[in-house]
């Protein structure tokens, strides 16, 4: 395994490590980033449950977009999965940025889910 993974990886398990402890109990809206398209889920870690998801490849989302990997796809997702997981049920959330900097894309998807009624 190359360094690069190796130590994305270690930020992955430490970001979920530490929102174990400090998430209640509450379900987490995790972010998968790659060079084209952006995906966000709300797991239920309790149940072992997608409660809701939503990417840039969505069909709703696919004529709306210019391009899946910029920061306007991710607030549209962000907007989507918000839609998504109010209609589950779902209000309170933990935010998982994986191993991912809370900038750009994964910051304008996590604003975009405050926008459309998520709280973390």
């Amino acid at each position: 395994m190359d360094k690069a993974k190796l130590l994305h990886d270690r930020r992955t398990a430490r970001v979920r490590h530490s929102l174990r402890r400090k998430s209640g109990g509450r379900v987490r809206l995790s972010i998968f980033r790659s060079s084209k398209h952006i995906y966000a889920q709300v797991i239920d870690d309790a149940r072992g449950v997608t409660v809701a998801a939503a990417s840039s490849v969505d069909k709703e989302l696919k004529g709306s977009i210019k391009a899946g990997a910029d920061i306007g796809a991710a607030k549209a997702v962000g907007l989507l999965v918000a839609k998504r997981a109010i209609a589950a049920g779902v209000k309170e959330v933990a935010f998982d940025r994986g191993g991912y900097r809370y900038h750009g894309r994964v910051r304008a998807l996590a604003d975009a889910a405050r926008e459309g009624g998520l709280s973390f």
